[in-house]
């Protein structure tokens, strides 16, 4: 959308001529900005091979957010995928924070609504290292067993820096590593440290997005390949201290997409309708000692401090 081009002004909803004119990109030669519901043209029966309306323009993390319902105060979501996709929606509200991403959110109506996001830039990719670097294991469904045969991580902690440190860090400099290897460390512990290391990621993503928006995380909703891991579900349940909530499709990308479109060509009658199609499947909820959370924790922001 257009928020994602960084020239659009989140307060007025136009492009933002300052930022233009700093570019030397004339406001002309950009497409007029639309609410995400609203008539963009149709599809070229010439090149699509078919002739459709276009009910909705909008960002993949945007679209996610939408289906999982995250306009509701204190549901926020994230994506596991090659990369770690948080979003907090804070309603007419800008909040602004030189760690997090401001962004305007999807909405069902014209009024400007605004969601902070955290992009972390290693989540599933760090498993793959692990199978396809390391040949730790052959396929990823493998994992959660294997995290499963061990009883903790043997104080081993991963810090996925293999391309610098996304949000909220920002260092393009760390470098991954494994901290706490010991000769009774194993593969299994290797790859446990990597699917925790997803869950540690997150929550240093959320702690800044609840200090900045003042809006208190009441459950996690979840979505993309990683989310089908239960020990990793449970895991990132334990560490936030509420519940994580797993939609029965996890493909939220390409249904919220497929929402907005369909409630602005009255498929559905509103949001509601829509979110009815999607309910949740399966709730993880904290199990874990407020010590052994704090712990844990203070044991990863120690490795993390070691790569900045």
């Amino acid at each position: 959308n257009a928020s994602r081009t960084m020239l659009h002004n989140l307060k007025t909803g136009k492009w933002d001529p300052e930022l233009l004119k700093l570019v030397g990109i004339k406001a002309s030669n950009l497409p007029a900005v639309q609410p995400t519901c609203s008539d963009f043209g149709t599809t070229s029966a010439k090149d699509a091979g078919f002739s459709a309306p276009i009910r909705s323009v909008v960002g993949d993390q945007q679209s996610a957010a939408f289906a999982q319902g995250c306009s509701t105060k204190g549901i926020m979501k994230n994506t596991y995928g090659t990369g770690l996709f948080v979003v907090s929606e804070t309603g007419s509200s800008v909040k602004l924070n030189d760690h997090l991403i401001t962004t305007v959110a999807a909405s069902d109506s014209d009024v400007l609504q605004y969601a902070l996001e955290g992009s972390v830039f290693i989540g599933g990719a760090g498993i793959q290292w692990l199978r396809d670097g390391l040949n730790l294991f052959k396929k990823a469904d493998e994992t959660e067993k294997i995290a499963l045969s061990i009883n903790s991580n043997g104080g081993v902690y991963f810090v996925p820096a293999l391309v610098g440190l996304g949000c909220p860090y920002w260092n393009s400099r760390a470098r991954g590593l494994f901290t706490g290897i010991t000769r009774g460390t194993t593969a299994a512990h290797f790859i446990r440290a990597g699917l925790e290391a997803m869950a540690f990621s997150t929550k240093d993503v959320i702690d800044v997005m609840v200090k900045t928006s003042g809006i208190r995380v009441k459950s996690l909703r979840v979505d993309g390949g990683a989310a089908r891991n239960n020990f990793l579900m449970q895991f990132q349940a334990d560490l936030l201290n509420v519940p994580v909530e797993r939609p029965r499709i996890t493909e939220t990308t390409a249904l919220g997409a497929a929402g907005l479109a369909g409630i602005t060509a009255g498929f559905w009658k509103n949001r509601s309708a829509f979110l009815k199609l999607n309910p949740i499947e399966k709730v993880f909820k904290p199990k874990m000692k407020p010590a052994e959370r704090k712990r844990l924790c203070a044991e990863w922001a120690q490795a993390v401090r070691r790569t900045l």
